[in-house]
């Protein structure tokens, strides 16, 4: 049974920003980088908007940038996922995929949340080159082009608002015959000149020689009147939800409706004392790197003062 002060479970902003601040607080930090190290931010390419880096910066070399200054600061990181926990009692009782047994002091859980895909073929394909799951982090590449949203919910159409803003149209990719959101979110995307809105309408793939060119679609599917069309885009954003990576945990941490951590206001602490959750895994409202990071250099500084207390 390996005894670590504080274990750090993912690798994202969050992550790596826990585990340099836990380091230079000599709490001999243990980070899992999980199944995604640098997490959702390494999906895109260039960020354009995270503090420090004024011509942007690749989104694989911050992440790299961020695991090496962890490990300046004395962080131990690991290859690998934590695929047990019991955070019953402290010290809490963990165990990789490798069998390792932890007895932890503190947990941090930065885990993230995965973006929802259609499952098309076509989005692997142009990850990167034209797909994206964030309007806010990639949305500043499609000034005056075209680009479209899938979705038909609150998040759809806020993400549709702000492209609309940037991008010359913005096509609203919407499977059912109706906007699932709230009635002041359908009505600004209805009065906004450059958003079409493409109602009973399904995505069945991408196309385009060097990135993404269009959309194959189909309307009605599987109706009668079943119609098969194109349209020329430049961007493809899905907004059709994140799903936390908190299974590993549910029956045990306070969560929401949808699975994200709940946490104490103004904090990081969760309901169990002694853990704490950092970054998009808390967080279904701003899902940035620059706010993950935050939170987890507030979960490092929290352990801390803990363990001081103890």
């Amino acid at each position: 049974m390996e005894k670590v002060k504080t274990l750090i479970i993912g690798s994202g902003p969050a992550g790596y920003t826990a585990a340099i601040y836990a380091g230079r607080a000599n709490l001999q930090p243990v980070l899992y980088s999980g199944l995604q190290p640098g997490g959702q931010l390494t999906t895109t390419t260039i960020v354009e908007n995270f503090p420090g880096f004024h011509e942007g910066v690749d989104a694989n070399q911050l992440m790299t940038e961020m695991r090496q200054q962890a490990e300046v600061y004395g962080a131990d990181l690991r290859d690998g996922s934590i695929v047990k926990a019991d955070l019953s009692c402290r010290p809490f009782h963990l165990e990789d995929e490798r069998g390792n047994q932890i007895e932890a002091e503190t947990v941090i859980i930065a885990t993230g949340a995965s973006a929802k895909y259609l499952g098309l073929p076509d989005e692997e394909k142009y990850r990167g080159q034209g797909v994206s799951a964030c309007a806010t982090c990639d949305g500043f590449f499609y000034r005056k082009r075209v680009v479209a949203v899938v979705g038909g919910g609150d998040t759809a159409c806020e993400e549709a608002m702000y492209l609309s803003g940037l991008a010359k149209k913005v096509y609203m990719i919407v499977r059912k015959s109706y906007l699932r959101a709230a009635e002041i979110m359908r009505k600004r995307v209805t009065e906004k000149d450059n958003i079409e809105i493409l109602y009973n309408t399904n995505t069945v793939g991408l196309f385009g020689e060097n990135g993404v060119e269009g959309a194959h679609l189909v309307r009605f599917k599987g109706e009668e009147n079943e119609e098969n069309f194109d349209v020329a885009i430049d961007g493809f954003f899905l907004a059709i939800g994140h799903t936390p990576n908190t299974d590993l945990f549910k029956g045990q941490l306070e969560m929401d409706d949808h699975g994200f951590i709940i946490t104490k206001p103004k904090s990081t602490a969760t309901n169990i004392e002694g853990v704490y959750a950092a970054g998009d895994v808390a967080d279904p409202t701003y899902r940035q790197g620059v706010v993950a990071a935050g939170t987890g250099a507030m979960a490092a500084i929290e352990v801390d003062r803990f363990l001081q207390k103890q």
